[in-house]
């Protein structure tokens, strides 16, 4: 069986299991029925609400065993039927709340990943052109500053210098605004103060990873081989070295999917983002489970395409593990004639 074939059928038990802890997570920490009748629930003695309390019961499949409701829930799921919220103004599907609110989180993470890798990459290369030098040193300590700044924090920094002394980006969010444009009724520029937020610290961390990748390559033959040559010194590290060192990148890139997503919880709070973060928050509070299930279930599917893919961009930014890949499976077959 091929590798990808076996890798997806492992992704796809992982998140079998995921959706069991949570699902059972959800209904026995809390009530559902509660959540979903009020007070009503606990109204046994009347017989009205008794009659309130069976057709929940059956509606919701509440008098069914948990396996059987898990069972039915997932075979829901995978159909794209997520269930309704418990709202007291109706039962307003899961699924719209999603398409609403989720477009809004991904502009967030496109953003802050740009801004992440943007910032990265030339800090690297700088870095590592002078390691050991001032010059890294100082990158060394401005990356640990950002790491060890928590989101809460770094959002109110931002936010007092350049909203309120310097007054240059915009200090409200409003999801009804057009998205492209370079003024503060765009959403592209609202996003920039929680963009930086959110990217400053994975930054950092690339940084790090970046940097000591880029050392290690900088000191291989082949980059001897192109300094010899003459070439230049900034086409020898864009070119020659970046490229071949950006595996673990790829990887953490994939990796960081939950760290922005943890941290988007704060931004999108305090920014008064009305993304999909900010929607498991207020769902949590008043234990919409319909709501958290979704939501816990489509980013658990987002974080493990991120990561299969990010296996794919490997034999894209260097051609030779498609040629190790091909080389070790023709030695197989060689050694099984």
């Amino acid at each position: 069986m091929p590798k990808a074939i076996k890798r997806l059928i492992g992704l796809s038990c992982l998140l079998v299991v995921i959706s069991m802890i949570t699902f059972g997570a959800m209904n026995l920490l809390g009530d559902p029925l509660f959540n979903i009748l009020g007070p009503v629930a606990g109204d046994v003695d009347n017989p009205d609400s008794v009659k309130i309390i069976e057709e929940a019961k059956a509606q919701y499949h509440l008098d069914k065993s948990l396996p059987e409701r898990w069972a039915r829930w997932a075979w829901d799921f995978v159909q794209g039927d997520f269930g309704v919220q418990f709202s007291s103004s109706g039962q307003p599907p899961v699924s719209n709340l999603i398409k609403e609110r989720l477009p809004r989180t991904l502009e967030l993470m496109v953003v802050a990943q740009l801004i992440a890798v943007g910032l990265a990459i030339p800090w690297s290369v700088l870095a590592a052109s002078r390691a050991n030098k001032r010059t890294d040193k100082a990158s060394t300590i401005t990356a640990f500053a950002f790491v060890s700044i928590p989101s809460f924090a770094m959002a109110v920094i931002l936010f007092y210098f350049f909203s309120i002394r310097l007054d240059v980006l915009p200090d409200v969010y409003n999801a009804t605004d057009p998205f492209w444009g370079f003024t503060h009724d765009h959403r592209l520029i609202q996003l920039i103060l929680p963009g930086f937020t959110l990217g400053l610290g994975a930054a950092a961390g690339y940084q790090r990873l970046l940097r000591t990748d880029l050392i290690t390559t900088l000191q291989e033959d082949f980059i001897l081989m192109a300094r010899s040559k003459g070439v230049s010194k900034r086409r020898v590290l864009y070119y020659h070295a970046l490229r071949p060192s950006l595996f673990s990148l790829i990887t953490l890139l994939a990796i960081n999917i939950g760290y922005m997503i943890g941290g988007s919880l704060v931004v999108e709070q305090y920014f008064r983002i009305p993304g999909i973060a900010s929607a498991v928050v207020e769902a949590t509070l008043r234990e919409d489970f319909p709501v958290v299930l979704a939501v816990v279930m489509i980013v658990s599917c987002g974080f493990m395409i991120f990561n299969y893919l990010a296996d794919f961009l490997y034999s894209v930014i260097d051609p030779r593990v498609r040629t190790e890949k091909s080389g070790q499976r023709r030695n197989i077959r060689s050694m099984g004639m």
